[in-house]
């Protein structure tokens, strides 16, 4: 593991907005990231998202605000909440404001990390690029595509246990039914076959 990375790519993220990040950020998204009823959404997702964008930064068009957006798809999560993507969108606009960022970049941030509720196809390359790397895990290789389905299963534990497997095979299955699964060609190649491997899979349980 990369233990230099999620510094690396903080820095990197604020730096190409031309901005320095408020003070104790840092520290409240981290802890965020580690909250005890996260088992999929963790630090662990978060490091795997970044590692992803990495290799692929010159695929963005405003590399800054879709590295940011990572770090904050998910900065509040509740498995029986509604409305995180809105509440992670509303904590990142509150914190570029206060860096002083314009209401554009806030916008887009905004917008890139609510393509992360995937009940739509992304309309920018931008957010095409976000929404691959969020969905990479189902192009894992099958053990860690099993230990992410497990982690999962744990955040719903409070569901019945007959409506979570319904539920989350039609959420699988939907993923499995699109022409593409991936929008942008780099995220394609690698992931594609993979993940329609892992989703039948998964679906004919």
């Amino acid at each position: 593991m990369d233990e230099g990375l999620p510094q690396r790519s903080w820095r990197r993220a604020w730096a190409a907005l031309g901005l320095s990040a408020p003070e104790g950020l840092w520290e409240k998204l981290m802890d965020a990231w580690a909250e005890p009823h996260r088992h999929y959404h963790s630090q662990q997702h978060l490091r795997e998202c970044l590692a992803l964008l990495e290799p692929a930064l010159d695929l963005a068009q405003q590399p800054g605000e879709v590295e940011l957006a990572l770090w904050f798809h998910d900065a509040v999560y509740d498995p029986q909440g509604k409305g995180n993507e809105q509440r992670s969108a509303d904590w990142a606009v509150e914190s570029l404001a206060l860096a002083g960022a314009g209401r554009d970049v806030q916008q887009r941030v905004h917008a890139l990390i609510m393509a992360t509720c995937h009940d739509a196809e992304p309309v920018d390359d931008d957010a095409r690029l976000l929404v691959d790397i969020d969905l990479a895990i189902l192009g894992a290789d099958p053990a860690r595509f099993a230990e992410y389905d497990a982690q999962v299963c744990e955040e719903y534990r409070w569901v019945p246990g007959w409506l979570y497997r319904r539920k989350r095979k039609e959420v699988l299955a939907g993923f499995l039914k699109r022409p593409v699964i991936y929008g942008t060609a780099w995220f394609r190649e690698r992931f594609e076959g993979r993940a329609r491997e892992n989703l039948t899979q998964a679906t004919r349980r």
